[in-house]
């Protein structure tokens, strides 16, 4: 497949809607005019990339009505469809399809090129401030494997925890509740998010084997 494949689809479709369609206008795959309004300017890719994405900005210095012409089937598209569109929609460029398996009508708009204002989610929010507010100093750096673990406020808490056990052995979830001055300290031993706790009767916990080999790694 040529790039060349999709002008005719897209052609006719901007058409249908009362569109004058030329092609290779000053380095514009596609311009589109219909009476006063903006020009439409569409470019034409067989795949989405950081180049196709840098090259659609410069064309909004021309117009506000601009998209990206691609095949239905794109890869990249099939598989983060919606977070395509999500992109596409902040920068404020249309994105159009073009379906091979239909003989007409064969171009479609997935988005159009509007103003993007990003719902906001306050608990989302919470939850980014929370834990900036409860970790305990600065000890991920940016960009680390999140494969390997993070050091977060909850395993920060887990890890006093089971520093504690290993000094002074089985305890209470009430004493430790009390010595670590850690409300939290009876749901992070029920949960035992880690595997590092073993209960040994009502309320009373004990560092694990397991707890005992990997504590020491952080």
């Amino acid at each position: 497949m040529k790039e060349t494949d999709l002008y005719h689809p897209v052609k006719q479709f901007l058409e249908s809607q009362g569109y004058e369609v030329k092609g290779e206008i000053n380095n514009c795959d596609v311009v589109a005019l219909r009476g006063d309004e903006e020009p439409v300017i569409i470019e034409l890719k067989l795949t989405l990339n950081l180049n196709v994405i840098l090259q659609v900005v410069d064309r909004l210095k021309i117009s506000s009505k601009v998209y990206v012409g691609v095949p239905r089937d794109c890869s990249i598209l099939k598989k983060n469809r919606k977070r395509v569109l999500k992109l596409f929609k902040m920068l404020g460029i249309g994105l159009m399809t073009v379906d091979f398996s239909r003989k007409k009508n064969n171009a479609e708009v997935l988005t159009d090129p509007v103003v993007f204002k990003p719902r906001k989610y306050k608990r989302h929010l919470g939850r980014l401030l929370g834990e900036f507010a409860n970790r305990v100093g600065d000890p991920a750096m940016g960009g680390s494997d999140r494969r390997k673990g993070i050091l977060t406020a909850y395993r920060q808490r887990a890890l006093r925890i089971a520093n504690y056990l290993m000094e002074h052995g089985a305890t209470k979830a009430s004493i430790l509740k009390d010595e670590l001055d850690d409300p939290k300290a009876r749901d992070i031993l029920y949960r035992d998010v880690y595997g590092w706790f073993d209960r040994l009767g009502r309320g009373v916990y004990n560092l694990s084997p397991r707890g005992e080999r990997e504590i020491k790694d952080w």
